[in-house]
């Protein structure tokens, strides 16, 4: 299907947009007007952007059946601070009750069950419940346009973190494990990242990979081999070479098995060596290719 958007009406782009470009993290924030009026509410057109200086960006965009603003857009414009509360999965019921549209003197923390505690260094208080805060000042408000849809670019500045100590290691290092955050996929879906599906994926540094181009010819070209597979292989730094110490009793079987026929014992290596790349060793991986290359 391909889809023309300047053929869409804007719920119709919405829809499309907001559930391809997924998951995406929740800004819950909380802002606060002249007259003292606190709000509370999540946006999910949110993301960090630099950390020097430390800006986050998120977007109350103006509805699309009325074109009308929200609360919090009209609060950073009178009062230009926000706490950017971080969403986890034991909050996220109470976070979409907080969405609901109550009028402008309805403190939403009251109607979603939250607590709120002063924060450090700006006006809008912080919800307890959330185990990550962010103190922002609001250093500039960006609109995108003025029809219902458009977005409006509340760029922040982070002034102070607040970190629950549960979320730390022994070494007061951050644990991904331990936040399960919430993020927004389309229409009523969310998704929580916890362990069960959690995986590390090993970053270039100063020190390049090979590239898949660089992979001799029967591995690139390998229909057993995934393109994930062709990536772990090819983020070594350097070619490997077979390491005469190098002792796998199955690989010895497959070679002695198949050594008449060459065909099948690649095969037969290419398929061990994806559940050795599944299984996140590389290293061993590369072994047992160079057998058949």
């Amino acid at each position: 299907m391909l889809i023309n958007l300047n053929d869409l009406k804007p719920a119709e782009k919405q829809y499309y947009l907001q559930h391809v470009i997924a998951p995406r993290p929740i800004c819950f924030a909380s802002t606060i007007d002249k007259a003292g009026h606190v709000n509370l509410s999540p946006f999910s057109f949110f993301n960090l952007f630099s950390s020097n200086p430390p800006i986050v960006v998120f977007s109350p965009a103006r509805r699309v059946r009325d074109n009308t603003t929200k609360h919090t857009l009209q609060n950073v414009l009178e009062v230009p601070e926000v706490v950017i509360n971080i969403v986890t999965y034991d909050m996220v019921q109470q976070m979409s009750l907080a969405s609901c549209e109550f009028p402008k003197d309805v403190n939403e923390f009251i109607k979603a069950g939250f607590t709120e505690i002063p924060a450090t260094v700006i006006k809008p208080p912080m919800v307890k419940e959330s185990k990550v805060q962010l103190e922002c000042k609001v250093i500039e408000v960006k609109p995108l346009g003025t029809e219902g849809g458009a977005g409006n670019l509340v760029i922040c500045e982070v002034l102070v973190i607040h970190i629950d100590d549960s979320l730390l290691d022994d070494n007061k290092k951050m644990d991904q494990r331990k936040i399960n955050h919430v993020a927004r996929l389309g229409g009523d879906w969310y998704c929580v990242v916890n362990e069960s599906n959690l995986f590390q994926v090993e970053k270039p540094n100063t020190q390049l990979g090979i590239g898949i181009d660089t992979l001799p010819a029967s591995i690139r070209n390998s229909k057993i081999l995934s393109g994930n597979n062709l990536g772990q292989l090819a983020n070594v730094h350097d070619m490997p070479v077979i390491d005469p110490s190098y002792d796998d009793a199955h690989l010895k079987q497959i070679i002695q098995y198949y050594s008449i026929n060459p065909e099948d014992m690649e095969k037969e290596l290419h398929l061990y060596a994806k559940k050795l790349l599944d299984s996140g060793k590389v290293k061993e991986a590369w072994q047992v290719l160079l057998a058949a290359v």
